[in-house]
């Protein structure tokens, strides 16, 4: 049963943009939840799948900064979310929060905050993981970076599709946690895809190698993505997106020590991944 300070909650207008398979299914969430959904897309197409909710439509980028009190951005890359940013922020209302779910550079989100700032606007950096699915059934892991009065502002919001939410320090520090997240998950697949090669290698019958490391102490998420891989190549679309964060993790880092293994363990088994698809 909702209580009086839930259905003010709701009360929140609410705004989305990218609506690709994990803003869209983060985006669905916030509006069968019942607050009020404001949506805007590059193509009209992508906003066709909201055609069956209570989701608004805008023609512009600025109508829903003047419209949204809270509006979450999970477009593609830096130059997106800058692009939206900087059209977004100026018709923003004092008091508003703007929630950067992408993956992107920390110091991307540091710049836009200070910008924000100036305008009395919270900023949150939110990246996610979990996927659609994971939106879907409201279990995605929310990594947050941001003022605790930020964080406590969105949070009503972000707990239509999250199971874990985790407050990881200032503004930048959730893109940094996702960066060493799914960097880590890259050199899991490609150990996992290195033992298994190894295995047979010396005679060992690969499915039955695979069921036995999947219930011991060797078993991760990763090393059950590359137990699904019969080569590199299949692996292609993931190792795109990895690779991504593996080097922005390696432009934060720098010449450091710290990332030489990670990076050595993922990166050449990314490329080729990449290298073998085309």
């Amino acid at each position: 049963m909702e209580t009086e300070g839930m259905m003010a909650q709701k009360d929140v207008r609410t705004g989305f943009i990218g609506l690709g398979s994990q803003g869209g299914a983060m985006a669905r969430r916030m509006v069968e939840e019942g607050y009020p959904l404001t949506l805007w897309a590059r193509r009209k197409e992508s906003l066709t799948p909201y055609n069956d909710t209570a989701a608004t439509y805008v023609d512009t980028v600025e109508e829903m900064g003047e419209l949204a009190d809270h509006i979450g951005i999970c477009v593609v890359d830096d130059v997106g979310v800058r692009d939206v940013a900087e059209r977004l922020i100026p018709s923003m209302r004092p008091g508003s929060r703007l929630v950067i779910h992408s993956t992107i550079h920390p110091d991307t989100c540091v710049d836009i905050a200070r910008t924000a700032v100036e305008r009395d606007i919270l900023l949150v950096d939110a990246p996610v993981s979990g996927g659609g699915q994971g939106a879907a059934s409201r279990t995605l892991t929310v990594m947050m970076g941001g003022t605790k009065e930020a964080i406590a502002a969105v949070r009503p919001v972000l707990e239509t599709f999250s199971g874990l939410m985790v407050h990881l320090g200032d503004v930048g520090a959730g893109q940094l946690a996702k960066l060493v997240n799914n960097s880590l998950m890259a050199a899991h697949v490609a150990l996992g895809y290195e033992a298994l090669a190894i295995g047979t290698a010396i005679g060992l019958d690969r499915p039955a190698l695979t069921e036995l490391i999947k219930v011991s102490s060797g078993r991760s998420f990763g090393f059950d993505v590359a137990a699904r891989l019969s080569a590199p190549s299949e692996f292609a679309h993931g190792a795109k997106l990895l690779a991504k964060d593996v080097r922005l993790l390696r432009e934060v880092l720098g010449d450091r020590e710290a990332f030489s293994l990670l990076g050595a363990t993922s990166e050449p088994f990314l490329m080729e991944a990449i290298a073998l698809s085309h």
